[in-house]
């Protein structure tokens, strides 16, 4: 196992006794990220982190009851074997088979996010759910009768009591317990990470992969995290009318930027960009190569010598996918602690 610093936030270790009846992981329980990672923005504030509530907010990712018609759970876009991203489909599928404009993002590491959604439209943990929630396409129901529909079942009635005390359940307390289990969602257990502790070593091809990476990608996509949570054009050719980060603030100068995602678990997320259009890496390596479409706004980050691009050989490309596979983390995406 990999060594963690432990860092205990507004609570300190609990401990989940054995049963025959769960198996999940009973070890100390708290936010644990290796030493080498940044302090998390989210500091859980109000919200004290406890295993009860970060079970209920578990139950609540997994749970149905939160759509309109009980269909959608948020696990039914965020799916944690591709690292809590929606592989299905490019454009993810809400209520009643309904179709949205973007695919869902996958969701790791999220304590450590400024911001939200492809667009940057969300700047708090806490809030984040509410629009998937209440979104006419995805989950489309309203806190209020969300909350009513929670009252009104006894194991979650008695679940609230438990975590928030003797008060009625309302939307404060859902996002909370969703918060708790989001915010332990913790990816840092890859190869890439082994190797930062010394406990792996890289093949020639990954070496020269991560070097490749540093001199060409890593400006927008920093480690440890692999993405500065920045909003920047790509290059990308305008397919429809969503206006990314412009549609937030009305700016000209914000149209078609998208938040950079971690490249952390990027072979597991597919597909690619914030509407799925691409399925594979070779495609996304080729776009930055050779596939962008100039913009006003396009980043300058992505301009060579006056083009738009990032040059990279074919054989850049390989060493670049070998090194991208050292980031995927098959301890995370099959934690059961995680899990429904």
């Amino acid at each position: 196992m990999i060594s963690f610093k432990i860092r205990f936030l507004l609570f300190f270790v609990l401990i989940w006794s054995f049963s025959c009846q769960d198996d999940r992981d009973k070890s100390d329980f708290g936010l644990a990220y290796p030493d080498y990672f940044p302090a998390p923005h989210y500091q859980f504030g109000k919200n004290t982190l406890t295993r009860e509530g970060f079970e209920l907010g578990r139950a609540l990712f997994f749970d149905p009851i939160l759509s309109v018609d009980s269909t959608i759970s948020c696990a039914s876009c965020h799916s944690q074997g591709h690292a809590f991203a929606d592989h299905n489909t490019a454009l993810s599928t809400g209520i009643f088979d309904k179709t949205g404009n973007r695919n869902s993002p996958a969701m790791f590491n999220l304590a450590w996010q400024p911001v939200f959604m492809w667009d940057g439209g969300i700047n708090h943990i806490e809030v984040m759910p509410l629009a998937p929630i209440t979104n006419e396409v995805e989950m489309g129901e309203d806190m209020l009768k969300v909350a009513s529909k929670l009252s009104r079942n006894s194991s979650y009635s008695k679940r609230f009591q438990r975590v928030f005390g003797e008060k009625p359940i309302e939307s404060q307390q859902i996002f909370y317990a969703l918060a708790q289990y989001m915010s332990m969602l913790v990816s840092a257990d890859s190869k890439y990470d082994r190797y930062r502790q010394g406990k792996e070593s890289l093949s020639a091809d990954e070496q020269d992969g991560l070097q490749i990476f540093r001199n060409k990608c890593a400006s927008c996509h920093t480690e440890p995290l692999f993405t500065d949570f920045s909003l920047r054009n790509n290059g990308l050719e305008i397919l429809n009318d969503d206006l990314g980060f412009g549609r937030i603030t009305l700016e000209e100068a914000d149209r078609y930027k998208f938040k950079v995602p971690s490249l952390r678990n990027v072979v597991l997320t597919y597909p690619y960009m914030h509407d799925g259009r691409f399925r594979t890496l070779d495609q996304v390596l080729d776009h930055y190569s050779k596939g962008m479409v100039h913009h006003d706004n396009l980043d300058p980050l992505l301009i060579t010598n006056n083009r738009p691009g990032i040059p990279l050989t074919d054989m850049d490309k390989v060493k670049l996918k070998a090194f991208l596979n050292t980031l995927s983390d098959f301890t995370f995406i099959s934690n059961p602690l995680f899990s429904e």
